[in-house]
């Protein structure tokens, strides 16, 4: 694998479609726990900005795992956030909206920027605004009808990434209309959870996802 700063959004994506998005997680366990997900082959870990600091958890994470993994925050929704990411070793921000200003300040600071969307619309102005990749949220409310709509008039080379209540039951479907990758949050981590139980559970998420991305 190529270094990781020379990394596009799709080369992450292929090396790790399943997004570890830990919410609430703290400073003091997120090292044992992403040691826990990259030994099971999750490569791509973000950590709420609502979490309990949230800046000294990611600081954690690319101290450790930074020429391994792509570190960065979720729930971005101011862009005066994003340079203090960066300073904590970020290299990404996840929006759960179609924010201009904050994708736009991300790239600025050589970021990946992935900004939430629902329409076509707001799809279209995040590519605009440099987005590399697009949040497909919530993605209970859509379906994978909807996606494949998206992606016949979406760039081809635009990664999408639907989060929300994605299962054994529904990958299949979400792949096979082009989903490039998805977020796991509560179905891999929660607060409380041990290193051990994230383990299992990130165990679990790998063994559904590779079979369906080989059958895709």
């Amino acid at each position: 694998m190529k270094d990781h700063n020379t990394k596009d959004l799709t080369a992450w994506l292929q090396a790790s479609p399943a997004i570890a998005i830990l919410r609430g997680v703290k400073p003091e366990e997120v090292v044992e726990i992403g040691a826990a997900l990259i030994e099971t082959g999750i490569r791509i870990i973000e950590v709420p900005l609502n979490s309990p600091d949230p800046l000294v958890s990611i600081s954690n994470l690319a101290k450790h795992f930074g020429d391994k993994a792509l570190i960065g925050a979720g729930t971005v929704v101011d862009c005066t956030m994003v340079k203090r990411i960066a300073q904590a070793g970020g290299r990404l921000t996840v929006s759960p909206h179609a924010c201009a200003d904050v994708v736009q300040k991300a790239k600025v600071l050589d970021m990946y920027a992935v900004p939430g969307f629902f329409t076509p619309t707001e799809a279209f102005d995040m590519i605009e605004a440099g987005a590399d990749g697009l949040k497909l949220f919530p993605a209970e409310a859509a379906s994978p009808a909807v996606l494949k709509s998206l992606r016949a008039v979406l760039p081809r080379t635009m990664p999408v990434i639907p989060v929300g209540s994605i299962n054994a039951d529904n990958m299949d479907g979400w792949l096979e209309a082009g989903a490039a990758g998805f977020g796991f949050g509560g179905a891999l981590y929660k607060p409380g959870f041990t290193a051990q139980k994230v383990a299992k559970r990130a165990r679990a998420i790998m063994r559904m996802i590779q079979p369906a991305q080989a059958a895709e």
